[in-house]
């Protein structure tokens, strides 16, 4: 039977502002990307969404992203790999600490927005994530866009690593996702998405935005959390998985180990 993982990026409200459903998004998932405090989230909601995924059985993840609370962390910014080193492994501590807190583990690590985008195609940046990653927990696996940089250096760190792919977005013809200054970054079409994804799972292919297919490893799928429609979303997706006889399995659990 095929298995795949199925993420979303949770934990991301703060203060006095809520963001996305992760109560409901979670019962639906098998992997949480939480916010580390930096883009999105605070000590409060972390310890909140480290909770719920546990027990629901979800795996828990850190998201670290830049500091950067005015823009959720979408804003390039220009740091140095030691920073960026540093910022990392400041945000997976905090989560580790959390999870500590209620006998739970963290499982793996993804990075967020403008920070993930970098390191996907930036061999400095994305070295100092593999880095950062390996020097908290080498059992961490690292969470990066199949066919990237990060990807990359992950297996030269000889990290864990998860080819994620992304329902909802749409793919330029070297496998990069479309910018989301783009107007056709994002897929609004929940159906069109499933089917996607599906022939991604199934053919290892998916269509990029001048029509033509490309090649695709997917061990992981994102479904973004913060979105109108989520959990609409994510329990159709679930739904069609399962009716191919696609098992939905976090990947640091279980027969991933």
């Amino acid at each position: 039977m095929i298995s795949i993982d199925l993420n979303s990026d949770l934990g991301e409200s703060f203060g006095a502002y809520t963001i996305g459903n992760d109560e409901e998004v979670l019962k639906y998932i098998s992997s949480a990307n939480i916010a580390c405090g930096f883009h999105a989230g605070d000590p409060n909601v972390m310890m909140k969404t480290v909770r719920l995924a546990c027990s629901l059985g979800v795996g828990i993840g850190a998201h670290p992203g830049f500091p950067d609370l005015a823009g959720f962390g979408r804003r390039n910014m220009q740091l140095s790999p030691e920073e960026i080193f540093n910022l990392v492994v400041y945000q997976v501590g905090a989560i580790q600490g959390a999870a500590k807190a209620i006998d739970a583990k963290v499982r793996h690590v993804k990075p967020h927005g403008a920070l993930y985008n970098m390191a996907s195609v930036n061999r400095d940046i994305a070295g100092a994530v593999a880095r950062a990653v390996r020097a908290v927990d080498p059992q961490l696996v690292l969470f990066g866009l199949a066919g990237s940089e990060l990807i990359q250096a992950g297996e030269e760190m000889r990290l864990k690593v998860a080819r994620e792919v992304f329902a909802d977005r749409t793919y330029q013809p070297d496998g990069t996702l479309t910018p989301r200054s783009q107007q056709n970054a994002v897929i609004h079409d929940a159906d069109e998405a499933v089917l996607r994804v599906l022939k991604m799972v199934k053919e290892g292919k998916v269509t990029a935005v001048n029509g033509q297919d490309i090649f695709i490893q997917a061990d992981t799928i994102c479904v973004h959390g913060d979105e109108e429609k989520a959990l609409e979303f994510v329990k159709k997706l679930r739904t069609a998985l399962l009716a191919e006889k696609i098992e939905i399995r976090s990947f640091g659990v279980g027969s991933h180990d």
